[in-house]
């Protein structure tokens, strides 16, 4: 399993287009106009991993499995939505179920497409849902800590929700309470304000490559490297062709990469993700794990058993498998290590886990 990401923006800034193109399908109805799409649209789409390829071949494997990352294209919010305007309450509660928000933002000027509001201003238009956010969540503090509910509430979520509350109140920087709370119990807390956020500018063809006076004043204020230009319109037309196709059209239009492998690469990054690998003639899959995770963690990926009976990890890191053709030349030149319940996995390791039933 990847991870799973909300596409959030005004109505008609494009999401259901880019879930389209995201995804490879036509589930989402893409209108031009405001609300078109009710319950969220859903997509699960492959992580491919060209490493995963290799292994496979080396292997011999029957099957080749790669994680998955989850896509829900969620109505359009408007200013108001925490108190019901438009279709709110029920749009927000969709956004806490994902790992991340995906920010889609208007930066283009087109006369054929309506926009809720007069001019072009995606920075108006995420302070508008920003707020809405957090408006949301104040809203569902209160009622958490409410005398009626207070005791179904344990200590550290108590402290959570207080100090969310008072960042929200007085204007402070809310990224910091992610240094300040483990992120079990931020993920548990289910608060709009603190889940991680990419920021995807939705740009006319011209300005894929370079960007344009929109997308610049969202890179300013939000990091580079969790901003991501894209062109939801363009990106359709790539899904349209063939492989060799694709290619020439991407260099033509100069796109390094497709909006899905920005997401997916920035998307990783931002969650702290990686992956490791099992592989062998049955199946080569490979498995997503938070970063620094124990060998024993990554087991119970796989099943809880092999978490709960874990006696140690019979471990290669790739290159090694690569250069070395599998598992039997690896263990026959000293390459296989035996790692213990202490072991971090590393990127890219190859493990076969022995265990107790």
């Amino acid at each position: 399993m990847g991870f799973k990401c909300g596409i959030v923006g005004l109505p008609n800034v494009g999401k259901s287009t880019l879930f389209n193109a995201l995804t490879n399908s036509s589930k989402a109805q893409a209108g031009n106009f405001p609300f078109c799409t009710i319950e969220p649209n859903v997509g699960v789409v492959p992580v491919v991993d060209k490493r995963l390829d290799k292994l496979s071949k080396i292997s011999k494997s029957k099957k080749k499995i790669y994680p998955t990352i989850t896509f829900l294209d969620i109505a359009g919010l408007v200013k108001g939505a925490s108190k019901g305007e438009g279709l709110g309450n029920k749009f927000l509660s969709h956004i806490r179920e994902v790992d991340a928000i995906v920010h889609l933002l208007r930066c283009f000027d087109s006369s054929d497409i309506q926009n809720v509001n007069k001019d072009v201003n995606p920075i108006r238009d995420l302070e508008i849902i920003e707020t809405e956010m957090m408006l949301a969540d104040l809203d569902s503090i209160q009622k958490r800590i409410d005398k009626k509910n207070l005791k179904k509430v344990t200590n550290d979520e108590l402290n959570i929700l207080k100090a969310t509350a008072d960042y929200i109140n007085n204007d402070k920087d809310l990224n910091e309470l992610r240094d300040s709370f483990e992120l079990d119990l931020i993920n548990k807390s289910g608060l709009l304000s603190l889940k991680p956020k990419l920021f995807v500018c939705n740009v006319d063809e011209k300005s894929i490559s370079s960007g344009n006076k929109y997308s610049e004043t969202v890179q300013k204020i939000n990091k580079i490297e969790n901003t991501i230009l894209v062109s939801a319109e363009i990106e359709n037309q790539i899904n349209q062709l063939d492989k060799n196709e694709k290619e020439n059209f991407m260099q033509l239009m100069n796109i390094e990469k497709t909006g899905l492998n920005y997401l997916i690469e920035k998307g990783y990054k931002l969650l702290e993700l990686e992956t490791f690998f099992t592989s062998g003639p049955e199946e080569s899959r490979a498995w997503t794990i938070k970063k620094n995770s124990t060998a024993p963690v990554a087991a119970g990926k796989i099943h809880s058993d092999f978490e709960k009976g874990f006696i140690r990890a019979e471990t290669i890191s790739y290159c090694d498998f690569i250069s070395d053709n599998g598992w039997v030349n690896c263990k026959n030149n000293g390459k296989m290590r035996l790692e213990g319940k202490d072991y971090l996995v590393k990127d890219g390791d190859i493990l076969n886990f022995r265990f107790n039933t």
